[in-house]
């Protein structure tokens, strides 16, 4: 584990990600910009998700806030949620077909483990011809390979939020050329945002067995997941007389979460007359089986084969406390007065706040909590079964022409997959402190007595959100590509992608159901009666780029790709008559690349045009209790510009840089909306996107002590100003981070690590409440609103044994 004495070698690893080809292809030769992040960075930067992976990739603007699963990444300014534009692979393969399933992105169903070695990572480029749903790029976690003698390593890691982590990985020979391989991880915490209960809680494990024959491989790899990831949503947030945002009063920004004990385990009543059992503690529970099976051979006349197959069986349940609308104790019961008044009974004076553990407590509308806040909180629970077949062949050869190298890939991808999917949400009343308790609206005499309660137990309004559907979805894809070697020093790179998806499946109608009380008289429910649908699209994508190696250690590229991303299931499974459209884009990038034993680096100019974006504005409307759905579409324009480097002027100091500028902007984006009868034209045309930043950058500087032995480093990162809303009416300011890191090497065997995340303890707000919608948002010119910053400080420490 010492430093390198070859210092800067990043140009020079081989790449696998978004290429296929007889040759190898290192980073240096490659004519797209790709980011490796080898086995000592990824040690150093310990991720503790996968989104949190990519905060060392120029170009991704990330945002982990909410927990191990469930993350964002906007990739070159397009403003696409989750995994929306890039697509998540497991050694190659797609993680899931569709990386975007609405409440189901890849991210929910992998975890990183000391069972990956490295990470790949594509920006654009070719990624969309040989990856569907990969428009604007591929990230890829290469497993370990077994080597030719036995080894392994074991690692525990404790933290200071009550963490306990065990990683581990053998690898043996076992006889006759084949080896074997077996890792995993199982881990338990109570979550940085402690909602006191087990926030995350579970593992993985995986087993590799693998041939190398003569003439091509072997391997086979099955993982069982069985993990609970806690979900973070927004909290109460206010903006100080100076400018600063801080949360409310009451209220710890850094390790504070609304959920806990009394939004823990809730019977919520359904409209059909059952129960529906939402138990918090369940949070993103994943249980995935997952069997991948790879083959490579060669035949005749040069020709080879490469096959790639998986599938996998994903349970997912995903529970969470949303935060649907914030308002002062006063101004809620205003507008509770007029929602409740034909249940209130004679002698209604007035109404109260009450907490539902101690109903004598009665809210104090001055200075509760310090805030005299009420959320209306929205306990929603998504069940989501996914059962998904991928298959990959791929025939290669490369041959001579003219005194010229073609290397040819001719590839067909086929995936299917059947998801279900179900929703049920009921509206809570919270107060606004950490760990929430429930209120009931109660209407009291004019002594100020209670009379009657009109909600149950602190559910304001039971079923606001149902949905039942289900669905499948076959994709056919045929790609092609050439890795033309015009001379020693020009190589031109071509792809083209043909894709054709087709959904099919029902949806569920919906009606209103009264039960006869005010909490029960608005229930959504199924009706029996389903609405199929049945649609099929397609497209041709292509690209073209080209490599000019004038060094062994310096060139240039330049790359054009007009791409797609194909509607999905989750287009119609809640919306069977909606009528979604492909989106299609233009990629462009130019960059300059090198490295030598001191400095390596990577600088690219982009542009990006993204046609036909959806937006499903989903606004809570806090008089009526519902959702209402607003749905538009927009062109966006990014250009831009990404660094990456090392520096190691010594053995003793360096340095790494990651670094984006970009002006991302919508084109197009314009609707009228009906405000108090009339039409108004909203006009967001040159607008930046939400949530993605103009300026982003990390600095990473390390020193190496004792011979390589000590290795010390940290981290600071910068995101600049960003938006909730395509309006640009709330502003996210900007914000930086700083964290640190350290490895001892004990022995040859045994390495010590120590990490300090967010040491600062920044409040960096990574988004605002979308369910204020982001279109124009609610909460514009508000004090008090809803946002989700960043996990607070914490420290971790790991002791790793190798044999």
């Amino acid at each position: 584990m010492q430093a390198d004495k070859d210092k800067a070698k990043n140009l020079d690893g081989i790449v696998v990600t978004a290429r296929s080809g007889v040759d190898v292809r290192t980073k240096a030769e490659t004519s797209y910009s790709i980011t490796t992040i080898d086995e000592d960075r990824l040690r150093m930067q310990a991720p503790t998700s996968v989104t949190e992976a990519m905060k060392s990739v120029p170009g991704f603007w990330v945002e982990a806030s909410g927990g191990e699963a469930s993350g964002n990444i906007r990739a070159r300014g397009i403003p696409v949620d989750g995994y929306g534009s890039v697509n998540l692979l497991e050694d190659g393969v797609p993680v899931q077909h569709d990386p975007a399933l609405g409440y189901l992105n890849a991210d929910q169903a992998f975890r990183l483990d000391e069972t990956i070695e490295r990470i790949e990572v594509v920006r654009g480029g070719p990624s969309s011809v040989f990856y569907s749903n990969a428009p604007a790029g591929a990230i890829n976690f290469i497993p370990r390979q077994v080597g030719d003698t036995a080894e392994g390593l074991f690692k525990f890691t404790v933290g200071d939020y009550g963490m306990e982590r065990g990683d581990f990985w053998v690898g043996t020979p076992v006889g006759d050329g084949w080896k074997l391989g077996m890792g995993g991880f199982y881990r338990k915490d109570n979550g940085i945002r402690d909602p006191k209960f087990p926030a995350n809680d579970g593992g993985q494990i995986r087993i590799n067995l693998a041939k190398q024959f003569e003439n091509g491989s072997f391997s086979v790899d099955y993982k069982h997941m069985d993990d609970k990831v806690a979900l973070y949503l927004g909290i109460p947030m206010r903006t100080l007389p100076n400018g600063d945002i801080r949360a409310v009063p009451g209220f710890d920004g850094n390790y504070g979460t609304l959920a806990g004990p009394e939004t823990e385990h809730i019977q919520m009543k359904m409209g059909d007359g059952s129960l529906y059992n939402f138990d918090n503690t369940e949070g993103t529970h994943v249980k995935r089986d997952q069997v991948t099976i790879k083959f490579d051979h060669d035949l005749i006349d040069d020709w080879k084969l490469a096959e790639s197959f998986r599938y996998s069986n994903t349970q997912t349940q995903r529970n969470g406390v949303f935060p649907n609308a914030l308002s002062s104790g006063t101004a809620f019961l205003a507008t509770a007065q007029k929602a409740v008044n034909s249940y209130l009974p004679a002698g209604t004076a007035g109404l109260q706040l009450r907490y539902v553990d101690n109903p004598s407590q009665v809210f104090n509308l001055a200075n509760q909590n310090g805030n005299a806040l009420v959320v209306q909180a929205g306990l929603r629970g998504v069940t989501m079964p996914v059962n998904e077949f991928d298959n990959d062949t791929r025939i290669l050869r490369k041959f001579e022409l003219g005194g010229q190298t073609h290397d040819v890939t001719f590839g067909y991808y086929y995936a299917h997959f059947n998801q279900d999917f179900s929703r049920y949400s009921s509206v809570a009343l919270t107060d606004a402190q950490d760990n929430a308790r429930l209120l009931d609206l109660v209407a009291v005499n004019a002594a100020g007595q209670p009379i009657a309660k009109l909600t149950d137990n602190g559910i304001y309004r039971y079923g606001y959100e149902w949905e039942h559907a289900g669905g499948k979805s076959t994709t056919n894809a045929f790609y092609l590509s050439d890795e033309w070697q015009v001379t020693d020093n020009l190589r031109i790179d071509g792809g083209a992608r043909w894709e054709q998806v087709n959904t099919r499946g029902q949806t569920e109608t919906k009606q209103t159901v009264n039960q006869g009380t005010f909490a029960t008289s608005n229930i959504l429910n199924g009706t029996g009666v389903f609405v199929p649908y049945d649609h099929t699209f397609s497209k041709l994508g292509w690209t073209l780029g080209a490599n000019w190696q004038f060094s062994p250690n310096s060139g240039v590229f330049a790359r054009w790709t007009p791409t797609f991303r194909l509607p999905n299931l989750s287009s119609y499974i809640t919306s069977p008559t909606a009528t979604p459209i492909t989106q299609t884009m233009d990629l462009g990038e130019v960059g300059y690349k090198y490295t030598d034993r001191q400095f390596d680096v990577y600088a690219t100019a982009f542009y990006t045009k993204y046609n036909n974006v959806g937006f499903s504005n989903y606004v809570f409307n806090a008089t009526s209790n519902s959702s209402t759905v607003q749905q538009g579409y927009a062109d966006t324009k990014t250009k831009g510009l990404e660094l990456e480097g090392s520096w190691f002027p010594s053995q003793f100091f360096d340095v790494q840089l990651t670094a984006t500028y970009q002006d991302p902007t919508y084109q197009g984006l314009r609707y009228t909306e009906i405000v108090n009868g009339a039409p108004v034209l909203r006009d967001y045309v040159g607008n930046q996107l939400i949530r993605v930043p103009k300026v982003s950058y990390r600095v990473v500087p390390g020193v190496n002590l004792l011979n390589g032995k000590l290795r010390l480093q940290v981290a600071y990162e910068y995101e600049g100003e960003r938006f909730v809303d395509t309006a640009n009416s709330v502003r996210l300011p900007s914000y930086d981070v700083w964290s640190a890191s350290a490895r001892y090497d004990v022995s040859q065997h045994c390495s010590l690590y120590l990490y300090g995340d967010n040491l600062t303890n920044s409040l960096g707000l990574t988004e605002g409440n979308p369910r204020a919608g982001e279109l124009q948002s609610a909460d514009a010119g508000a004090n008090t609103f809803i946002a989700r910053p960043i996990l607070g400080r914490a420290y971790r420490f790991a002791i790793m044994y190798r044999f």
